[in-house]
């Protein structure tokens, strides 16, 4: 049988029992405590005592007399009143002059039942709701009232508030120029509608992180001067199925109330997925809230002005319902800043920085390619923290060659003190890296050498900045840098005959370049021009899936092998015909522990003359046909140099090896390697930033 479970009473009797006890304690309980302790005597006491000058003050009662004695403290005495007409002289005469009657006064009807009964109502209903709204709002999990759990929290600007134009976003113009046809229709819809166009429903803002979309998307509010209405995706995600539903419903709602204006939603892959043709997602509120976002853009009237503006780093993963025509009539991209858009960037960000005249933006530019506008601004404000470090009013050109440094490989790790033949290996395996990028003709110019170890885990690193902006690599370049990347491996074994942990995040790196040029790039001979490798979250890890059968992607394994052990062989012929000059190097390296560009290469220059190295550069004196050559003039004459050499080298690379071959050469490496002493396992791993080798 069924229980029958009894009602629950009304909130309100709670209420009134609380109002009962609460009006009890104040009639009964409260006056005895606190009234002082009063002791009853008969009148003769009372008349003994005054007589015996013992009472200090008299106060005379229509019921009773209360009294009080000259003891410290005072005690206090009651008795009965008695027909005494000859009591006022008695006290008169005892010296007793406090006695009296007290006077009664009458108050306000109305006030005394509003101080007895309505007054404290209020205070109990209005502490009881007050506790109930906390109570709920803890056992909801901080959601409050469940009446407003379908009510949207978008943010709403307006202009004024917002105050971002858009002169303050830089190195996007092409985005610019798109929304800026969205921020004209706002401002003369009548020119457009007179010929027949219609207003872009929905324009979604792609690009990887960092690149400026939400800062573009504010920048449009700020120049339409229009509501401007700002949510996260995930502020849709509910635990209630249906409230994220019930979210874009009054979202869409308030829009269409305050027409024109803009709707962003930020990160809109949160609710934007695509959904799964089997139907057991298991995540049904994530999917309603989508079909709804879908309905609503369908039927809001794009005459009315509003505008959906969207931001994501990964539109591969939205739902192709959600980009068709209609909802997102436009795709923004907002990709990486070139060379004048990182400057432009650069000098936005310094707007509101003191700066001295050897500020030069252009090879701070130039430095930092494939930076975002977040990683610039960052720079920035480092540059401006280290001249206050250093006591300096402006921020100089060292400070922000420095910041770039700091943003990319970290801080100076000064507290990493490395053994001396750890700073030889160093040494060495830096100077490899560069010293061969010195000698092919289709590498980048070194900017920078050093063995300091950095924060980051690196234990030193070489920075290369290109001469110009390059947007395409020749398989040449590309066969260059993977004899750049290996270059330090090269150099540990020529000299030490043994290799160390060192190298891991190069050979990570050449590994990557190599597998592109054969999967992606159709640089091989054998697979040609098939494409066997599509890209994965192009603006987040951009990682690289195969799209070939097992055998195939066996013989892709040994292609890579194949060229990763060609370029070893060509990294360790150029430095073993140069051993001299990687000798007289690294030992300068080692003593300076930095050293920049230009001098790299007039030592170079200095030891290919036989002339011997001083401790101060300035004192080294060149021939008079060298003294002006620049640094790219330097590579290309060095290099050709070296390619006419090659010709005629002892040390001769097999041009073709086998799979079989190549692995065994690499079991024999890979034995050579176990027996070799690490040298710090943090240089293992160096994370590579672009410009730089490990």
């Amino acid at each position: 049988m069924k229980q029958v479970q009894k009602p629950k009473k009304p909130i309100i009797f709670y209420y009134v029992i609380a109002l009962i006890v609460i009006l009890l304690l104040n009639l009964l309980l409260f006056p005895r405590l606190l009234e002082p302790k009063v002791t009853e005597v008969d009148y003769g006491k009372f008349l003994q005592m005054v007589d015996n000058n013992e009472i200090s003050e008299v106060q005379i009662q229509s019921n009773e007399i209360i009294f009080s004695d000259k003891s410290s403290p005072a005690n206090y005495y009651k008795t009965g009143v008695m027909n005494d007409y000859k009591l006022v002289d008695r006290l008169y005469e005892a010296g007793i002059t406090e006695f009296g009657t007290p006077i009664i006064e009458q108050m306000s009807p109305l006030m005394e039942f509003l101080l007895t009964w309505v007054i404290p109502i209020v205070v109990m209903v209005a502490l009881g709701q007050w506790l109930m709204k906390r109570m709920t709002s803890k056992m909801m999990g901080g959601m409050g009232n469940a009446m407003s759990f379908g009510k949207s929290n978008a943010k709403v600007y307006v202009q004024s508030e917002t105050g971002i134009k858009f002169a303050d976003v830089a190195g996007e113009d092409e985005a610019k120029e798109i929304l800026q046809e969205i921020v004209d229709f706002l401002h003369n819809p009548k020119k457009y509608e007179e010929i027949g166009a219609k207003m872009p429903k929905g324009a979604l803002l792609v690009g990887p992180p960092g690149t400026g979309k939400t800062l573009l998307a504010k920048a449009v509010a700020g120049e339409a001067n229009v509501p401007f209405f700002s949510i996260s995706g995930s502020e849709f995600v509910e635990m209630f199925v249906g409230m994220g539903a019930a979210k874009v419903r009054d979202l869409f709602q308030q829009a269409n109330e305050k027409a024109p204006c803009i709707v962003f939603i930020d990160e809109i892959d949160t609710v934007g997925k695509k959904r799964d043709g089997g139907g057991f997602s298991g995540n049904d509120e994530r999917e309603q809230t989508l079909n709804q976002l879908l309905a609503e853009m369908d039927g809001f009237d794009g005459k009315k002005g509003v505008v959906i503006l969207a931001a994501t780093n990964r539109p591969d993963s939205l739902d192709p319902a959600l980009l068709r025509p209609g909802r997102f009539d436009r795709r923004v991209p907002v990709e990486l800043p070139d060379l004048q858009g990182r400057e432009d960037i650069l000098k936005v960000h310094a707007k509101n920085v003191l700066l001295d005249d050897t500020v030069d933006f252009e090879a701070i530019a130039l430095a930092t390619s494939g930076a975002v506008g977040s990683d610039l601004a960052n720079m920035i404000n480092e540059a401006a923290i280290l001249a206050v470090k250093k006591g300096r009013k402006a921020v100089s050109q060292k400070d922000l060659e420095e910041s770039v440094e700091v943003v990319l490989v970290g801080k100076e790790k000064k507290d990493r003190i490395l053994s001396k033949q750890e700073r030889r290996i160093v040494s060495y395996h830096e100077v490899g890296h560069a010293l061969v990028n010195a000698l092919q003709k289709d590498a980048e110019p070194v900017q920078k050498i050093t063995i300091v170890p950095r924060t980051m885990g690196a234990l030193g690193y070489v920075m290369q900045v290109p001469e110009e902006e390059k947007y395409l690599n020749t398989k040449k370049e590309l066969e260059a840098m993977l004899v750049g990347y290996l270059g330090g491996r090269a150099a540990e074994e020529i000299v030490f005959d043994t290799v160390t942990t060192g190298a891991a995040n190069d050979i990570e790196q050449a590994t990557k370049v190599a597998r592109a040029m054969i999967t992606q790039y159709g640089m091989s001979e054998k697979f040609g021009l098939m494409g066997l490798a599509t890209q994965e979250n192009q603006y987040l890890s951009g990682r690289a899936v195969l799209n070939c059968g097992d055998d195939t992607a066996t013989e892709i394994d040994h292609e890579v092998m194949k060229l990763l052990h060609h370029s070893y062989e060509e990294a360790k012929r150029i430095l073993g015909s140069h051993r001299t000059e990687m000798d007289k190097i690294a030992e300068y390296l080692i003593r300076k522990e930095t050293i920049t560009g230009k001098e790299f290469m007039k030592i170079l220059r200095a030891v290919q003359q036989g002339l011997d190295i001083p401790e101060d550069l300035d004192d080294l004196v060149l021939s008079e046909d060298e003294k002006e050559v620049s640094n790219k003039q330097d590579i290309e004459m060095i290099a050709e140099n070296n390619e006419t050499a090659k010709s005629t080298e002892s040390v001769q690379f097999r041009p073709e090896i086998s799979g079989q071959e190549l692995t065994e050469d690499m079991q024999a490496s890979e034995k050579t390697e176990e027996s070799a002493q690490t040298t710090d396992s943090d240089h293992a791993e160096t994370e590579e930033k672009p410009g730089s080798q490990a």
